[in-house]
């Protein structure tokens, strides 16, 4: 089963937190027993892997709704429902998410302000996507969106290294090395780089400071859809 949104589970988190005082790690073993979760989809991180999906999306939707007045924190680490929010757990709601919330001074107070800069914080609301039904947490929503820039960049860089010529592609090749710690400085690492007579090799990486191991570089540079085999290398 697939871990659901946090607006999702906004709700389950409100009945629970009426039932007694909560604390997220607990409660999202809970939620994750009712919905039946396998222990991979439990154990599932973002994409940074710092922090469990579920764990995420609990915790988000326990601050948006404490942000509304419907969840009090009695003391650090753990939140219980208020008597806002028990109220509104009266009225039989099938549903509460973001666009319920804009219907609460209190949380439309919240959003203007963060959305001016004024307060909130690092958790406040990322964008007006956030309060109008966006399904990701704003980590989800900043991860996302790095990982999108990453792969830009890196096909960007990609295009730029196949533009250049094939001696370019062999120091870039050393340089990389060296910037890992191999070789000690780039003259060193180098020394036989263009070399005639060298048997193909491009470049030779000193593994220590002491040059006791070495490693002969040969760089390739091929096209995309082309692979390095056997006979190659």
């Amino acid at each position: 089963m697939t871990i659901p949104d946090y607006q999702s589970l906004m709700l389950p988190v409100l009945r629970y937190a009426a039932e007694s005082e909560q604390r997220v790690p607990d409660l999202a073993d809970r939620i994750a027993g009712d919905l039946g979760l396998s222990e991979d989809e439990q154990e599932e991180l973002l994409p940074s892997g710092r922090q469990r999906v579920l764990h995420n999306r609990v915790h988000w939707a326990k601050f948006y709704m404490s942000k509304a007045g419907l969840i009090n924190s009695p003391a650090r680490g753990h939140f219980v429902a208020s008597e806002a929010g028990r109220r509104f757990l009266a009225s039989s709601p099938e549903r509460l998410d973001t666009r319920t919330l804009m219907q609460i001074p209190k949380f439309v107070e919240f959003y203007e302000s963060s959305k001016s800069g004024n307060g909130g914080g690092s958790q406040d609301v990322a964008d007006q996507g956030e309060a109008e039904g966006s399904a990701a947490t704003p980590e989800e929503q900043i991860e996302q969106a790095y990982w999108s820039l990453n792969a830009a960049l890196r096909a960007d860089l990609l295009d730029r290294i196949r533009e250049n010529s094939p001696v370019f592609f062999e120091k870039l090749i050393v340089d990389l090395l060296v910037a890992r710690g191999y070789g000690g400085s780039h003259k060193n690492a180098a020394e036989q780089l263009g070399r005639s007579g060298d048997g193909g090799i491009d470049g030779v990486i000193n593994e220590d400071r002491l040059g006791l191991d070495r490693i002969y570089v040969q760089a390739k540079r091929y096209g995309e859809d082309n692979s390095i085999g056997r006979p190659e290398v």
